[in-house]
This record gives C-alpha cells, structure tokens and sequence, in this order.
C-alpha cells in the first residue's frame, strides 16, 4: 500500500474545495437560469459524497445538500400557497434564507474551515 505524502493530501483537498465552490456557483446561478444549475449541483454533491468523506469539505457539501432541500421544500409551500396573500410571505424568507445560506457556506469555504452548524 502506498503511503499518501502531505503535499497529495493538500492537492486533493484542494481539489475538493474547487468541487464545492463549483456547487456553490451552481446554486447561485440557479437564479438566472430557471433552476437547472441547482439541480446540476445536487447531484455532484451525490456523486462525490463519498470523496468528501471525513474531510472538513463533507460539511460543505452537507450544507449545500440541505440548503437545496430547505429551498425545494419552500418552493414547494409557496407553490400551493401562491394565490393567496400568504405566498409572498412564504417565497420572501425562503429565498432570504437560501442567500444567507449561501453567503455563509462560501466565506467558510473561502477562509478553508468547514461550515458550523451544518445540521440547520
């Protein structure tokens, strides 16, 4: 078995990282591109999930996975709620929340440390 040196380890951090900032201008581009980056993104945190694994990049890629769920699942209320004068009120916090989400997971991937509280 060979042995990882440090400078290997570093390079396929890195490569990582590229990965996540890459999902990260995926959800933002979702905006102008009617959603279709979103779910481009979604998948690679799928497939590479398992890259990601025991690095402090897996908790990027955990919070990009849940803030494309809080942002479906909000879609989804505001979807069966549009009509109404509770839509608004509904699609607002959500999409706020979604740039917040954003905002913070990208700064924390910038500064190489990983994301806290994940779990939200």
């Amino acid at each position: 078995m060979s042995e990882i040196t440090e400078n290997q380890i570093d390079e396929k951090t890195q490569s990582l990282k590229k990965l996540a900032a890459t999902v990260y201008l995926m959800q933002v581009l979702a905006f102008a591109f009617a959603g279709i980056p979103l779910f481009i993104g979604l998948a690679i945190n799928f497939i590479k999930r398992a890259d990601v694994a025991g690095t402090w990049v897996e908790s990027h890629f955990n919070w990009q996975v849940n803030s494309t769920i809080i942002l479906l699942a909000g879609l989804a209320v505001y979807g069966f709620t549009w009509a109404t004068p509770f839509g608004l009120f509904i699609l607002l916090p959500v999409i706020v929340l979604y740039i917040y989400r954003l905002v913070i997971g990208w700064n924390a991937l910038n500064s190489n440390k990983p994301v806290k509280g994940e779990k939200i």
